[in-house]
């Protein structure tokens, strides 16, 4: 996995009318490899609990950083089962290039489950706002599985998608 730091160099004056703006410096990305105990505590971390829904999994995954967290697919691969189904977890390994974590399992879940209506997001009763809140959080999710990974246009975040 990569981390990536972005360190921007800025000058504060101000310009002054007759001075010309200079070009915003490139911002300085750094980035190494994880280690093997970081990849095991990211594996803790990022696990789906035994009988958890797909969605709900990866709305916790959401929520625990996985759009944050850029991996390569060798380490993608060293993750381990983390979905707790073959198809998927394969599937989070495949692409070779660096790849945000949720953008890796996003696209790992349509692969194995290509049909929206194969994915299903359970109401249960809401008995409290929270639960109800929960509820459309997953909706989103389950809408951003399906979303095209290329359009820029589309929200990354499951806050930001809308929910009809």
């Amino acid at each position: 996995m990569h981390k990536k730091s972005v360190r921007l160099v800025k000058d504060d004056d101000e310009l002054g009318p007759s001075q010309e703006q200079e070009e915003e410096p490139e911002p300085e990305v750094i980035t190494r490899s994880l280690s093997l105990s970081e990849l095991r505590d990211m594996r803790k971390d990022f696990s789906r609990l035994p009988g958890e829904h797909i969605i709900t999994w990866l709305l916790c995954c959401w929520d625990n950083g996985a759009s944050s967290l850029e991996l390569e697919g060798r380490e993608a691969k060293q993750l381990g089962s983390l979905s707790r189904e073959g198809g998927i977890d394969k599937a989070i390994g495949k692409k070779a290039q660096a790849l945000s974590l949720w953008r890796r399992l996003l696209s790992s879940v349509r692969e194995r489950y290509p049909f929206s209506k194969d994915v299903v997001c359970r109401p249960g009763k809401w008995t409290t706002m929270e639960r109800g809140i929960q509820y459309l959080r997953e909706l989103a999710v389950r809408e951003m599985v399906y979303y095209d990974p290329d359009n820029a246009q589309l929200p990354i975040d499951p806050d930001e998608v809308q929910c009809t």
